[in-house]
């Protein structure tokens, strides 16, 4: 399926916490996109892989994905070689979105920073002719290289190279976010297992707090931060949010 987004993360609630919103807009807008999440997060101190998998699927629902699919790369142990590369260069090749929404490239987490050094030096193998790779038939692939890869922000708080009015669609995205009862704060399981930095009211607290605040910067109620490593042009002025002050 040829998708015009991907939206990649290393764990399943990476892609909700970090872009949801943005995917929800592009979605609205008539794109297709998909998410590829690397591991089944299996390390994580709730939930099993069970769960996270039902998880994301329900939040696959509420943004409207078009297709999700997961790599069951090691949670915690996968590095960036060349196994690890053509693995991902397989699945860039297969959807070959024109836009790839990618773990930060810097983070406090840090499978984040690895995933995302991953995924962007998978995204430039992927366009090299000479890296043979086969679909799930067995047959060869043609080369692809995403246009743009966007990294969104995630734990650490880092100057944002663009933000993403996501006003519109916010309830939608906290709705996504909040289907993985397992990981975030749910007070029907307080008293259930051992409570994490996630698993807290102020850990949500927190995820609408940066919204609000990234979206005061662009004069609107909520906003996602994305960072590139390539400088960005527009075809019209007037495509940027005016901030009314």
């Amino acid at each position: 399926m040829k998708l015009d987004i991907l939206a990649i993360g290393v764990h399943p609630d990476d892609v909700e916490l970090g872009c949801s919103g943005t995917i929800i807009n592009e979605i609205k807008n008539g794109k297709k996109v998909g998410i590829l999440d690397l591991t089944q997060g299996e390390l994580g101190t709730r939930g099993t892989i069970e769960t996270r998998y039902a998880e994301a699927a329900a939040a696959a629902g509420i943004m409207g994905i078009h297709v999700r699919e997961n790599l069951k790369m090691r949670d915690g142990f996968f590095t960036n070689d060349e196994a690890h590369q053509r693995h991902l260069i397989r699945a860039i090749r297969t959807y070959q979105p024109d836009i790839v929404l990618a773990n930060s490239l810097e983070d406090r987490h840090p499978d984040h920073g690895r995933a995302g050094k991953l995924i962007a030096d998978s995204c430039f193998l992927a366009g090299l002719v000479k890296i043979e790779t086969v679909d799930q038939d067995g047959k060869p692939q043609e080369r692809w290289r995403p246009k743009n890869i966007f990294h969104y922000i995630q734990d650490r708080l880092q100057e944002p190279h663009f933000l993403v009015d996501i006003s519109d669609v916010f309830d939608q995205r906290m709705q996504a976010i909040e289907a993985y009862t397992t990981q975030f704060y749910n007070p029907d399981m307080e008293n259930e297992g051992l409570q994490t930095y996630i698993s807290t009211p102020d850990f949500r607290d927190s995820v609408v707090a940066r919204a609000r605040m990234l979206g005061k910067r662009i004069g609107v109620k909520y906003a996602e931060g994305f960072r590139t490593q390539k400088t960005l042009g527009i075809s019209k002025l007037d495509a940027i949010i005016q901030n009314e002050t």
